[in-house]
C-alpha cells in the first residue's frame, strides 16, 4: 500500500454508506484522537466511506478547548503528521467544513448540546449520532452519565476505548453504568486489533478452506502462540502504565480477543450475534489463569524511568500460558506473549502442529517445538501475511530435509488501496451498527474473571535488558516448546 495515497472504498465494502452522522470525538486534543481517529476520519471521508451529509464535533474539557479554526488547524496538522497522506486542497476543504469544536463539562454541557443541535440542524432529516470516548478510562463513567443527563444518548451510539475496567469488580460496575444510559445494542467496546485486516482474515483462512479447518484442533495442533513484543519503552506514559502493566493493557484488552478469533468454532453466519456467540463461549471455556505458568518482567531501568514508583511491581513485560476446556482445544496449551522494550515489533500467531507420528526421516532434537512438525505463522501487523512453514527434501541424491516456506503478503496480493486501518475499519462499522468486531459486555466481564487468580496473586516480575525477549523463564514457561520468535 501507497501510504501517500488517499484510500478508496473497500472491495468487501458495504452496498450503501452509512447514514448521515454528527460524530462526536470526546478527548479531540489528546493523542489518540491526534494518531488515530482525526487521520482516521479524514482518510474515509477522502476514500468516499463517510456518510453523504455528517458532522464532526470535537470536544474536551474547559481548560482544554479550543475554537473551531484552531480545531480545524488541529486536524489538519494531525492528518499530515499521522495520516500518511498529503490532503489535496479540495478534500481538505470539504472534511474542514464538516469541523466543530465544543467544550464539555459534567456541570457545564451547554456548548455541546449547542453543537450537536446545530449540526442536526445544518445536516437535517434527524441524523444519528456517535460519541467516541478517546479519554482516560477514569473519565469513562463521568462521560456516560453526562451524555445521559443531557439526554444525549437517545437513539445514539457510543464507542468507548480501552482499557475497559481494571478487573472483575470496576468491568461489572462500568457495564452497569453504561447500561443506565445506553442499550448494549448501542454501545461498541472498541478493539483496534479486531478491526485489523489481517485478524479478519483468520475467518476467511479458517471457515473458508477445506485445507485448513480439519486440522484447526486438538488433534493436529500441539501450541498456538500469541505474540506482540513492542520496542518502545513506556514513552513518558508513567502514569498510566504504573498502575496499569503490561497485562491488563495488552492480554485482557488485545491478545485474548485474538484468542477468541482463534479459537471459535465455525458461527451459524458472519452476523455480530453469532459471531459473538462463538467468541464468548470461548471465554466461558476458558481456566482461570494460574499464576504458577505466568512470567513477569520488568525491563532494566524502568525503576528510572519519570513518574514511575521507586518501588514499583509493576510488569513491562508479560507471558501468559492459557487453557481452553472444551472439545476442540482440550490439552492445547495458547502463549501469550507482550511487552516493552522487547526485541522487535511484532504481532503474530503461530500455530505448531504435532509431529508425525511415523518417523521414517531423522529429524534433528534439537528443533522439536521450532517448527519442526509444521506451523502456520500469521503476521497480523499491518499490513500482514499468513506463512506455512514445513519440511521438505533438499535437492541433492541424499534424503535430507530442509525448512520451506509459502508465503501470502497483502502487500502483494489484491488491490492495498481497499484496505482500511484498524481504527477506521472499526468506526467505520459502528456507524453502520454493526457490532461483529467490537467486544459484548459479558465477554469483556468473562475476561477479567478467569484473570483474577493472577491480578490477586501476581508472581514477582524478573528484570530483562531492553532489547531482549523477556527473563529467561519465559523459555521455561514454554518448554518443550519455543518461541517462533526471534525467528530463526
Amino acid at each position: 500500500m501507497n501510504p501517500r495515497t488517499p484510500k478508496s472504498a473497500p472491495a468487501m465494502a458495504s452496498p450503501t454508506r452509512p447514514d448521515n452522522y454528527v460524530l462526536v470525538v470526546f478527548g479531540a486534543t489528546g493523542d489518540l484522537a491526534k494518531r488515530k481517529l482525526l487521520p482516521g476520519l479524514f482518510r474515509l471521508a477522502a476514500g468516499g466511506l463517510l456518510p453523504k451529509q455528517y458532522r464532526i464535533i470535537g470536544s474536551a474539557p474547559r481548560q482544554f478547548s479550543l475554537s473551531d479554526s484552531d480545531f480545524k488547524k488541529h486536524a489538519k496538522d494531525a492528518v499530515e503528521e499521522f495520516g500518511g497522506i498529503t490532503p489535496t486542497p479540495e478534500a481538505w476543504q470539504n472534511f474542514e467544513a464538516a469541523l466543530s469544536f465544543a467544550s464539555a463539562d459534567p456541570d457545564d454541557t451547554a456548548p455541546l448540546l449547542a453543537a450537536v443541535d446545530l449540526a442536526e440542524k445544518e445536516i437535517g432529516s434527524k441524523p444519528r449520532r456517535l460519541f467516541h470516548l478517546a479519554v482516560p478510562p477514569a473519565a469513562f463513567r463521568s462521560m456516560v452519565e453526562l451524555l445521559g443527563a443531557s439526554k444525549l444518548n437517545v437513539g445514539s451510539r457510543i464507542i468507548i476505548e480501552k482499557p475497559f475496567g481494571t478487573d472483575l469488580a470496576s468491568a461489572v460496575a462500568l457495564n452497569k453504568t453504561v447500561h443506565s444510559v445506553f442499550d448494549e445494542s448501542q454501545v461498541f467496546r472498541i478493539d483496534h486489533f479486531l478491526g485489523k485486516e489481517s485478524v479478519d482474515n483468520i475467518l476467511a483462512l479458517r471457515f473458508a478452506n477445506q485445507l485448513f479447518e480439519p486440522v484447526w484442533n486438538r488433534d493436529h495442533i500441539s501450541h498456538v502462540q500469541i505474540d506482540v513484543p513492542e520496542t518502545l519503552s513506556i514513552e513518558g506514559r508513567a502514569n498510566f502504565y504504573d498502575a496499569t502493566g503490561a497485562f491488563r493493557d495488552m492480554v485482557v484488552t488485545h491478545l485474548f480477543q485474538v484468542l477468541g478469533v482463534i479459537a471459535m468454532e465455525p458461527p451459524s453466519k458472519l452476523t455480530a450475534e453469532a459471531l459473538r456467540n462463538e467468541e464468548v463461549k470461548v471465554f466461558d471455556a476458558l481456566v482461570s489463569i494460574n499464576p504458577k505458568h505466568v512470567v513477569r518482567g520488568q525491563y532494566e531501568g524502568y525503576l528510572q524511568e519519570d513518574g514511575v514508583a521507586p518501588n514499583s511491581t509493576t510488569e513491562t513485560m508479560v507471558a501468559v500460558e492459557a487453557k481452553i476446556d472444551n472439545w476442540r482445544w482440550s490439552g492445547v496449551p495458547f502463549y501469550l506473549r507482550s511487552g516493552k522494550s522487547l526485541g522487535a515489533n511484532r504481532q503474530v500467531v503461530t500455530l505448531g502442529f504435532r509431529q508425525p507420528c511415523l518417523k521414517m526421516f531423522a529429524i534433528d532434537r534439537e528443533s522439536k517445538g521450532s517448527g519442526s512438525g509444521g506451523e502456520i505463522v500469521i503476521d497480523f501487523g499491518d499490513p500482514g501475511s499468513i506463512t506455512s512453514n514445513f519440511l521438505a527434501k533438499e535437492p541433492g541424491p541424499v534424503m535430507r530435509l530442509g525448512r520451506a516456506s509459502m508465503v501470502f503478503e497483502y502487500q502483494n496480493s489484491f488491490n492495498a488501496a481497499n484496505e482500511l486501518e484498524g481504527y477506521e475499519h472499526l468506526i467505520l462499522e459502528a456507524m453502520l451498527g454493526d457490532q461483529s468486531l467490537f467486544t459484548r459486555a459479558d465477554g469483556i466481564e468473562r475476561l477479567w474473571e478467569v484473570s483474577a487468580p493472577l491480578i490477586e496473586n501476581p508472581p514477582p516480575v524478573e528484570p530483562y535488558a531492553r532489547g531482549t525477549w523477556g527473563p529467561d523463564s519465559i523459555n521455561r514457561l514454554i518448554a518443550p516448546h519455543a518461541w517462533h520468535l526471534p525467528e530463526t
